[in-house]
């Protein structure tokens, strides 16, 4: 048998030596059972609560291809922590015929997925409590959960007994003063990009390696991010302020704010930075802002979530990877060069002439007749499935309707033989009753039946590819085809060649696209699959490059 091995380790548990450890154990047991070892699949450093792992994501592709016939662990909750993952990954090995063997628990059955699946998930439970109660308690001592904020420094001092003391911190001279002028600056109307370019010129090293931005200075108010909203600076430390859940389709961790008498406050006077009258003036002014509406009738600011536009928001620069915002009414441009002056892309594009290309490209491969081919075939597939539903629906319906005629019919026959009693109308009330609901269900089930596969129905789906635009124009169609469009693409880069500019689909249509793409055709976009870091994992997406579209 060829057996495949899976390792992880999470970074605040193990080394990176364990991977190779589980390895070698792993290696014994394959030895012991005369297997022949296959390929090895490691993902280091990537918590088992989360799915969207490369090799975890590879060693399940490969075992939909055949490539091994066992699937080789030190313990199960090195495949996953998750109750619902673990499960669904037993079930695809059960499916394909490929046992779980463990060196903890041996081959894995359904009584070790309930039991293991139910231990790790309290594991990891009441890991995050005691980790949440220890960092409580750093914060009632007046020392720092975690991170390192702008303006100070992280001290280590050995403590009695032979420790390194965690969550000091001091000020930093030199950052502290650029604070204080991020704070004047505001407080004298300057505006957050105008600072944060200034300092970008001046190269003041920033919190992050990509330098300065507006929404460093500005962050958000009532999360409380952003040097002029963190309130460390005045010598106080709020903590608990929000709490994070990971979303289970994308994996990302998305923030919640808790309840403010959930915060957690302390005062550090040692580590105030800003005044308290430059601290109100700030506040003051932000107050003012917020109050003032913006241009064109927008929400108030911070208050706008919905895309005012078909692509708003994924629009991504192909040089720098920042995004790609309105410049006036109808251009978009790179964030980054007006913001912070870190990137050297000045081409902008009409935002309709970019609409339009993107989707003349999307329309040019959903035409394809592969794709029109497999949107016949699932239609054909959910027809017969529908079918065969009403049908079983429709024969059980005949058989209860003749099962109640008869009951109806006995009945009678006993009254006018003389057996009556008053219990008997009631029956019969009651299954004339029933009687009348299967008849009108069966006439139901006749109106119901589902249209059959009609042989110009491809060139139904042509004309609704090609009237693509004009869905997105019409005023009752326009939010749901654009809300289905965006959750199928996840990025657009905008890449400068020359004085033009390429577009590059990243997304799940695009690997939809790809399903018509022959590779021998030159003239037809170019796919790949790449990998990107999310919060505690990765994943896999698909991009599409539409070389021949240009703006």
């Amino acid at each position: 048998m060829r057996a495949a091995i899976y390792a992880r380790f999470s970074t605040d548990l193990q080394s990176d030596a364990s991977i190779e450890d589980q390895q070698r154990l792993c290696l014994r047991l394959i030895e012991r059972k005369d297997w022949r070892a296959a390929d090895t699949y490691s993902d280091r450093g990537i918590s088992g609560s989360s799915h969207l792992r490369p090799a975890y994501q590879r060693l399940l592709e490969d075992a939909r291809h055949n490539v091994f016939d066992v699937v080789v662990a030190e313990g199960l909750d090195r495949i996953s922590r998750d109750q619902e993952h673990i499960a669904a990954f037993f079930k695809q090995m059960r499916f394909q015929g490929i046992p779980i063997v463990t060196m903890a628990e041996g081959e894995i059955s359904e009584l070790h997925i309930g039991l293991k699946g139910t231990m790790s998930s309290l594991f990891l439970k009441d890991l995050a409590q005691k980790t949440h109660r220890g960092l409580e308690g750093r914060i009632r001592k007046g020392k720092s959960a975690g991170g390192i904020t702008y303006g100070y420094d992280v001290v280590r001092n050995f403590q009695a007994d032979g420790e390194v003391s965690t969550g000091e911190r001091i000020i930093n001279a030199e950052q502290a003063n650029v604070v204080r002028r991020i704070f004047e600056d505001y407080a004298n109307d300057l505006s957050p990009r105008a600072i944060a370019t200034q300092l970008n010129k001046e190269s003041v090293e920033g919190p992050r390696d990509a330098g300065w931005g507006a929404s460093t200075i500005y962050g958000n108010w009532r999360r409380g991010t952003g040097i002029l909203n963190n309130e460390l600076y005045i010598g106080r430390i709020v903590w608990n302020r929000q709490r994070y859940v990971k979303d289970p389709n994308s994996g990302k961790r998305q923030a919640r704010m808790n309840p403010a008498e959930e915060w957690v406050i302390e005062e550090v006077p040692d580590l105030r930075i800003t005044d308290q009258d430059l601290w109100e003036a700030v506040k003051s002014r932000q107050l003012d802002t917020r109050s003032t509406a913006i241009s064109d009738g927008i929400k108030k600011l911070g208050r706008t979530k919905r895309a005012r536009h078909l692509f708003s928001g994924m629009i991504k620069c192909g040089c720098c990877g920042g995004g790609f915002i309105q410049v006036g009414k109808q251009y978009y441009g790179c964030s980054s060069l007006r913001n912070k002056g870190t990137c050297d892309n000045r081409l902008t594009v009409k935002r309709e002439d970019l609409e339009t290309r993107v989707l003349s490209g999307l329309k040019d491969q959903l035409l394809h007749a592969d794709l029109i081919a497999e949107f016949v075939r699932a239609y054909q597939e959910e027809y017969n499935q529908l079918a065969g539903a009403i049908k079983r629906d429709r024969s059980k319906a005949e058989r209860d309707l003749i099962k109640v005629t008869k009951q109806i019919d006995r009945i009678i026959e006993a009254i006018a033989e003389g057996m009556f009693h008053p219990s008997m109308k009631d029956k019969v009330t009651e299954l004339e009753a029933q009687k009348a609901r299967l008849e009108n269900d069966l006439r139901s089930s006749e109106r119901d039946t589902p249209v059959l596969l009609h042989p110009g129905l491809a060139d139904v789906y042509k004309e609704h590819v090609a009237n693509l635009t004009e869905a997105l124009n019409d005023p009752s169609a326009k939010a749901e085809a654009t809300s289905i469009i965006r959750g199928l693409l996840s990025e657009i880069r905008l890449i400068p060649e020359g004085d033009a500019l390429a577009i590059e689909l990243v997304g799940e249509l695009a690997g939809l696209l790809a399903l018509g793409m022959s590779q021998n055709e030159e003239s037809h976009p170019k796919v790949a699959c790449s990998t990107v870091m999310v919060a505690g994992g990765r994943y896999q997406r698909y991009l599409l490059q539409l070389t021949l579209s240009r703006v």
